[in-house]
Protein backbone atom coordinates (compact mmCIF):
# COMPACT_ATOMS: atom_id res chain seq x y z
CA UNK A 1 0.00 0.00 0.00
CA UNK A 2 1.29 3.41 -0.97
CA UNK A 3 0.82 5.96 1.83
CA UNK A 4 0.88 9.67 1.00
CA UNK A 5 0.41 12.75 3.13
CA UNK A 6 -1.70 15.55 1.66
CA UNK A 7 -3.28 18.66 3.15
CA UNK A 8 -6.67 20.17 2.27
CA UNK A 9 -6.49 21.72 -1.18
CA UNK A 10 -3.65 19.44 -2.32
CA UNK A 11 -4.15 16.81 -5.02
CA UNK A 12 -2.63 13.72 -6.52
CA UNK A 13 -3.04 12.00 -9.86
CA UNK A 14 -3.65 8.33 -10.57
CA UNK A 15 -2.38 7.91 -14.10
CA UNK A 16 -3.26 10.68 -16.52
CA UNK A 17 -7.03 10.74 -16.06
CA UNK A 18 -7.83 10.53 -12.34
CA UNK A 19 -7.29 13.45 -9.98
CA UNK A 20 -7.92 13.12 -6.23
CA UNK A 21 -8.14 16.34 -4.19
CA UNK A 22 -8.34 16.57 -0.40
CA UNK A 23 -11.22 18.97 0.20
CA UNK A 24 -11.61 18.88 3.97
CA UNK A 25 -10.42 17.03 7.07
CA UNK A 26 -12.74 17.03 10.06
CA UNK A 27 -11.98 14.71 12.97
CA UNK A 28 -11.88 11.17 11.60
CA UNK A 29 -13.45 12.07 8.26
CA UNK A 30 -11.78 13.20 5.07
CA UNK A 31 -13.74 14.71 2.21
CA UNK A 32 -12.27 13.80 -1.18
CA UNK A 33 -12.95 15.28 -4.58
CA UNK A 34 -12.51 12.87 -7.50
CA UNK A 35 -12.15 13.84 -11.12
CA UNK A 36 -12.58 10.67 -13.18
CA UNK A 37 -13.48 9.97 -16.82
CA UNK A 38 -17.22 9.93 -17.52
CA UNK A 39 -17.12 6.27 -18.54
CA UNK A 40 -15.47 5.14 -15.29
CA UNK A 41 -17.62 3.69 -12.52
CA UNK A 42 -16.70 4.58 -8.93
CA UNK A 43 -18.02 2.49 -6.03
CA UNK A 44 -17.70 2.84 -2.27
CA UNK A 45 -15.86 -0.23 -0.99
CA UNK A 46 -18.86 -1.78 0.76
CA UNK A 47 -20.99 -1.45 -2.39
CA UNK A 48 -18.18 -2.75 -4.60
CA UNK A 49 -17.91 -5.89 -2.46
CA UNK A 50 -21.69 -6.49 -2.74
CA UNK A 51 -21.66 -6.03 -6.52
CA UNK A 52 -18.68 -8.37 -6.85
CA UNK A 53 -20.39 -10.99 -4.66
CA UNK A 54 -23.61 -10.77 -6.68
CA UNK A 55 -21.67 -11.10 -9.94
CA UNK A 56 -19.90 -14.21 -8.64
CA UNK A 57 -23.22 -15.74 -7.54
CA UNK A 58 -24.73 -14.96 -10.92
CA UNK A 59 -21.77 -16.54 -12.70
CA UNK A 60 -22.07 -19.66 -10.55
CA UNK A 61 -25.78 -19.93 -11.33
CA UNK A 62 -25.03 -19.58 -15.04
CA UNK A 63 -22.42 -22.35 -14.88
CA UNK A 64 -24.83 -24.62 -12.98
CA UNK A 65 -27.54 -23.93 -15.57
CA UNK A 66 -25.14 -24.73 -18.40
CA UNK A 67 -24.19 -28.04 -16.80
CA UNK A 68 -27.87 -28.94 -16.29
CA UNK A 69 -28.67 -28.16 -19.93
CA UNK A 70 -25.68 -30.22 -21.09
CA UNK A 71 -26.90 -33.18 -19.04
CA UNK A 72 -30.41 -32.83 -20.47
CA UNK A 73 -29.00 -32.60 -23.99
CA UNK A 74 -26.95 -35.76 -23.49
CA UNK A 75 -30.05 -37.58 -22.20
CA UNK A 76 -32.09 -36.61 -25.29
CA UNK A 77 -29.39 -37.59 -27.78
CA UNK A 78 -29.16 -41.10 -26.27
CA UNK A 79 -32.88 -41.76 -26.87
Amino acid sequence: MLILTRRPGESLYLGDTIKVTILNVQGRQIKLGLEVPDDMTVYREELYRKVKEQNELSLQASQDDLLAVAQLWQGKTKE
